[in-house]
């Protein structure tokens, strides 16, 4: 099964937003995320109408920052993108007619309530701002100038 690396790649191109003097456009970001223009500026839209991300047309325009780093976790980015489903596991029916079965998505589903509330709860305690500062630690102990990203 493919995971969704939606959250990744939005974290990603946010990060280099907050080190950009300026807008930044639809194609830069789609650089940086390996993927097409359109499907950044549907990512972004969710980023958009909750107030994290701005967005200008025409010459000059582009995606900018809304919201302080501090203010804004990675919980609410994972939301703004329509709360993707976190666990790649499932239930093999959800509603088998085996006993056995029954038992097994019971206690599945407990543990899968469990870890979701444990990793959302995580996110949200975890700020763009917290990762900037990770990036800029990891800058500033980097001996090699070139760098890795598009």
């Amino acid at each position: 099964m493919k995971s969704d690396s939606r959250l990744s790649g939005v974290l990603h191109v946010l990060l280099h937003m907050a080190q950009s003097s300026g807008p930044v456009t639809s194609e830069t970001l789609a650089r940086a995320m390996r993927t097409n223009p359109v499907v950044v500026r549907r990512v972004m839209a969710g980023l958009r109408e909750r107030g994290y991300v701005r967005s200008g047309k025409g010459h000059g325009g582009g995606w900018t920052l809304a919201r302080d780093l501090a203010e804004i976790s990675l919980r609410d980015v994972h939301e703004a993108l329509g709360d993707p489903t976190l666990l790649a596991i499932g239930h093999r029916s959800d509603e088998p007619g085996c006993l056995v079965e029954q038992a097994v998505n019971a206690a599945l589903a407990d543990s899968f309530r469990e870890a979701e509330a444990f990793l959302l709860a995580r996110l949200g305690a975890i700020t763009l701002q917290m990762l900037s500062a990770d990036f800029h630690a990891r800058l500033a102990r980097r001996t090699s100038p070139e760098s890795s990203c598009p």
